[in-house]
């Protein structure tokens, strides 16, 4: 038996060893909604396998359901991601409302939506609206970006940063803009506080411009990155590797713990990944936005598989 085989299982042992019981949430700081898998990118290394062609996009319906559920219950981040989250047409209202309700308002950006037709003004937008920026910027160096994500990319998501940082994200007292790392291919991040090093020097260095923090998250073994797996032949291995470098110290942290992920179709899960690969929320909870009960989804016991390793290997993704 393989150890993609053997790790099915093999998480949730991992956390009773450590927590002595399964892994529930602590409570709901965040409401991650996913507005859909359309995108103007296809990169290589994306979990949701989002692109031009998906057709998964949340309606005016559901979007009226999370923003009833924001104005009825004590969650204080909302946090918006795809695909491309700008490009489905209630997303700016999703926004404006959010934000008139007092919640702090997060978007997962991959800044070359800044560059399609009517997104021009989106960084203006966000600086109007107090929106943080979460921007993928997979590498600081050219080559390495455009080999994941397309020839251009890299210098479309510098401009993009620029402007940003001209609207004052990303400097003292302004914006706040944070950046995402994901490795180029089946290995590990390195250490974030090297790396956040790293990217700064070298980005001011080259380009002088500047962020406030950098996340680092490894690639999870699904989407359109588990079909880079496949086709090379590093299911097993990737997944051993991810198994292998298991930290107890990083499961206090983890995302689902603290979160309640919505799908573009209204139902919940314990997080994106999950989202991805269909496996929704525990049976004992509700697992509709329209019929979300903050009690029993803020304790709730959560779903896990092998892909959940990724959020636990060596410094977590948290």
């Amino acid at each position: 038996m393989g150890p993609e085989a053997v790790a099915v299982h093999g998480f949730q042992e991992k956390v009773l060893a450590h927590l002595g019981e399964p892994l529930k949430a602590t409570g709901i700081e965040i409401l991650q909604v996913n507005l859909g898998f359309l995108c103007n990118m296809s990169c290589k290394h994306c979990h949701a396998g989002a692109g031009p062609e998906r057709k998964e996009l949340m309606e005016e319906k559901t979007v009226k359901e999370v923003l009833s559920v924001l104005g009825e219950n004590d969650i204080p981040t909302l946090d918006l991601t795809g695909g491309a989250p700008e490009l489905v047409s209630h997303f700016r209202y999703m926004v404006r409302q959010a934000r008139e309700l007092g919640r702090r308002v997060m978007v997962r950006t991959n800044l070359t939506t800044f560059f399609e037709k009517g997104m021009e003004d989106l960084p203006e937008f966000y600086a109007e609206n107090g929106v943080e920026v979460v921007a993928s910027l997979p590498y600081y160096i050219e080559s390495g970006v455009d080999r994941v994500r397309g020839a251009g990319t890299f210098k479309k998501s510098i401009k993009a940063i620029e402007k940003l940082n001209r609207l004052g994200y990303g400097v003292e007292g302004g914006g706040t803009l944070n950046l995402v790392y994901n490795p180029q291919g089946a290995f590990l991040p390195p250490g974030q506080e090297t790396l956040e090093e790293e990217y700064n020097r070298e980005l001011k260095k080259n380009f002088g411009i500047s962020f406030n923090e950098l996340y680092t998250f490894a690639n999870m073994p699904i989407g359109r990155f588990r079909d880079f797996l496949r086709l090379t032949g590093n299911v097993d291995k990737y997944i051993e590797t991810l198994t292998t470098a298991f930290n107890p110290a990083t499961l206090d942290g983890l995302m689902c713990r603290h979160l309640i992920s919505v799908g573009w179709d209204g139902t919940l899960y314990d997080c994106d990944f999950n989202l991805v690969l269909g496996l929704p929320v525990d049976e004992s909870c509700p697992r509709r936005i329209s019929e979300l009960d903050y009690s029993k989804l803020s304790r709730r016991k959560i779903a896990v598989d092998e892909h959940c390793f990724g959020c636990t290997a060596g410094q977590g993704s948290t």
